[in-house]
């Protein structure tokens, strides 16, 4: 019994060492080939700081990440898909058992709902004017008001101090107690809102297709642009790169940042109106959902369909650890990628006959599923849909008042301008590759005008029977600049990359029918 220590020993070592190449920076620098002792020196200092900083970094995922996510793990002939709630419920602890809730309200319908970022407070709005807002680790209502008009989304900002309200005429800010702080007439009557929270900018589209993009520390209107494409209600924010995603009727994509009057990217994606657009916490795949019965799931390095489903969807979501939620009626479909962006049927949840689902959302940090529809709200456990563990310094759900100050004063001071807002923003913070049209040398020029004088101040042989007339003279003082100014015009055309305008078309070149009477006839 003496080798189970051991190789347990082994086995930890053997899965400290994996740790330790996830966060290592790749293959170390050769630094026999360098001759420069002081910068052999100081490489081989930084390439061992590289190594311990990876160690120390695996040893504390070890100990301070220890939690992983769970799946449904099925046995040989089960299906994930095929197990309802209630046996999901009893199967979990007793905390977790407690977050799936039903809320019935009939009256105030249908809503939508909206999650700050640490996942602890959830925002609820109903399409006849009901609010509210409540702590969802307690499960304490915060404040329920109502404001008696229609209501059509709503948005948490920073934090849950301050959330904005899509109602009837315009947008409204309200704080946590309910209380109307501002109304932003000129969003018009806005049909979505999305906030960007490392930007502090409020983005809403209105009825009229207008994107506008709102500073909501300074209050500041810092674009208004019209999308040209029509009416749409379709709207999210991709996490990554902050750039807005817009479905439209034409079964356009549209993807715009607020410092450009075009979008950056446009992508065909259905044959018909898009219902639906969600966008992945790594920014790198994007789902929409058209009238056309297809749900597609784009990979946006190279904008090409990864995979097609043959389903509707009024409202689809990401997850954090990549599992895709997508309502259709009264049914929620829930897909899992099993390796290769190869999303399969992972759960399905069917709501009461005739509740029609209006938005779906996960909840950050937890495996709760949100379900807003015609009848109130819903919430259901997704095993696996949330990250296991969070950064105190970016998301805490427990954190103090006195954290809250600080992390609020913290995220105004790293506030990021709207200019940093672009599809790649890993391009920031480096340099502009050279052009490949380069100017023309100094000593070109200086040579090229050396010549001109040569050539100028050459005398002719004067000649008689009117060869020698002043007009003669002159041009053939131009023909002689024109000579010496050639061999510089080439040598500048080399260094430019650039090619003759001109194309000769040559014999072996065949020409279209329709042009061939205008072509030159060879010569016999």
């Amino acid at each position: 019994m003496a080798p189970a220590p051991a190789n347990a020993e082994k086995d930890a070592e053997d899965e400290l060492e994996m740790k330790v190449e996830k966060y290592s920076r790749g293959k170390g620098a050769d630094l026999k080939a360098l001759r420069d002792k002081k910068l052999k020196g100081q490489l081989a200092v930084k390439e061992k700081l590289y190594g311990q900083s990876a160690k120390v970094a695996a040893k504390a995922e070890k100990w301070l990440m220890p939690s992983e996510e769970g799946f449904l793990e099925p046995d040989d002939l089960e299906k994930t898909y095929r197990f309802p709630q209630e046996s999901i419920v009893k199967e979990v602890d007793l905390l977790s058992s407690r977050k799936p809730f039903d809320m019935i309200l009939p009256v105030l319908g249908s809503y939508t709902i909206e999650y700050t970022s640490n996942g602890r407070y959830m925002l609820v709005g109903g399409r006849k004017g009901h609010l509210a807002m409540m702590d969802m680790l307690n499960m304490d209502l915060i404040k329920e008001f109502q404001v008696r008009e229609t209501v059509r989304d709503v948005a948490f900002l920073h934090n849950e101090q301050m959330y904005a309200v899509a109602q009837k005429k315009y947008p409204y800010i309200y704080n946590r107690d309910g209380v109307e702080i501002h109304c932003l007439k000129e969003h018009g009557k806005a049909l979505k809102l999305q906030f960007l929270p490392k930007h502090f900018l409020l983005a809403s589209i209105n009825s009229f297709g207008q994107l506008h993009y709102q500073d909501v520390s300074t209050g500041e209107m810092i674009a208004n642009y019209r999308t040209g494409l029509g009416r749409t209600d379709v709207m999210r924010v991709n996490p990554y790169n902050a750039v807005i995603g817009l479905g439209h009727a034409g079964g356009k994509v549209t993807m715009w940042k607020p410092t450009s009057v075009k979008p950056q990217v446009t992508m065909l994606c259905h044959h018909g109106p898009v219902t639906a657009v969600a966008f992945d916490r790594g920014g790198h795949l994007m789902a929409t959902a058209g009238v056309d019965r297809k749900i597609k799931i784009w990979d946006l390095r190279k904008y090409e369909v990864i995979k097609s489903y043959g389903a509707r969807a009024q409202s689809l979501d990401f997850s954090q650890k990549g599992l895709l939620a997508c309502s259709n009626g009264s049914q929620v479909e829930i897909y899992r990628d099993f390796g290769g962006h190869d999303y399969r049927l992972y759960m399905k949840h069917r709501m009461m006959k005739g509740y029609q689902v209006g938005k779906v959302l996960f909840r950050p940090y937890e495996d709760i599923l949100g379900i807003g529809h015609s009848m109130g709200l819903s919430s259901i456990l997704v095993p696996g849909s949330g990250e296991p563990n969070f950064d105190t310094f970016i998301d805490n759900p427990m954190e103090t008042t006195k954290q809250k100050r600080e992390k609020e004063i913290h995220a105004l001071l790293d506030k990021l301008p709207p200019d940093t807002i672009m599809l790649n923003p890993n391009s920031i913070a480096t340099v502009r590759a050279p052009k490949k049209k380069e100017k023309k040398t100094k000593e070109i020029e200086e040579e090229m005008e050396e010549a001109i004088e040569a050539a100028k101040n050459t005398e002719h042989k004067k000649k008689t029977k009117g060869r020698s007339k002043p007009s003669k003279r002159a041009k053939k003082k131009e023909e002689d600049v024109f000579r010496a100014k050639r061999p510089f015009l080439e040598q500048s055309k080399e260094v430019d990359g650039r090619a003759d305008k001109k194309q000769r078309i040559g014999e072996a070149v065949e020409l279209p029918k329709a042009l061939l009477r205008f072509s030159k006839k060879p010569q016999s």
